[in-house]
């Protein structure tokens, strides 16, 4: 059964008046004022970028942010984001010019199935990778936000950032879906 999430959603709705491509920037916005991840002068490296809705939010905020995906962009993209078309699994960190970063975003996210464990194991799949990725270009003290599916597997990740970070959270933001399954994983302070 396909969910039908029409443009009544207060999120859709607001996202379109507010100029972003996506949703998905009040789960960011709400995540960065809760738990204060992105600062003024950090350099970012958001993978799963498309379509492009945490770009222009951590753009706003700022100067430097790096976005990779498989997928093309569909926006203008401001001056102080550089963009990689690749696919992020096969994504070599040294390709993104300027070295390590002060934070790592990803909202990456499997194509679903609609079958709850092969849509988890892909989701936890890409969470490894970016925590990989992570754990090769963040500076000492660095911050980590991922995006997953909750399910068998998700306490196991989340036990793996928590002995990377000095603090790790499992937090679900008010403009996710009630039904969905995605929960959001921050770690703080990485500890290289």
């Amino acid at each position: 059964m396909k969910l039908d999430f029409s443009k009544k959603d207060f999120y859709t709705k607001k996202a379109k008046q507010d100029n972003y491509p996506a949703r998905s920037v009040y789960k960011l916005e709400e995540i960065d004022k809760k738990f204060n991840l992105i600062k003024g002068g950090d350099r970012v490296l958001d993978l799963g970028c498309a379509p492009g809705s945490w770009l222009l939010y951590i753009a706003k905020k700022v100067n430097r942010v790096v976005g990779v995906d498989i997928l093309d962009l569909n926006i203008k993209i401001p001056q102080n984001v550089v963009f990689f078309k690749k696919d992020v699994m096969e994504f070599i960190p040294s390709e993104v010019e300027g070295g390590k970063y002060d934070i790592v975003v990803s909202d990456l996210a499997p194509n679903t199935s609609g079958i709850h464990s092969i849509d988890v194991e892909k989701s936890l799949e890409f969470g490894e990778r970016a925590l990989e990725i992570a754990k090769k270009v963040l500076v000492d003290g660095g911050n980590f936000l991922c995006k997953i599916f909750e399910g068998d597997g998700s306490k196991k990740f989340f036990q793996e950032v928590k002995g990377n970070f000095e603090i790790a959270k499992i937090y679900k933001p008010k403009a996710s879906r009630k039904e969905s399954r995605e929960i959001y994983i921050i770690g703080k302070n990485f500890n290289e």
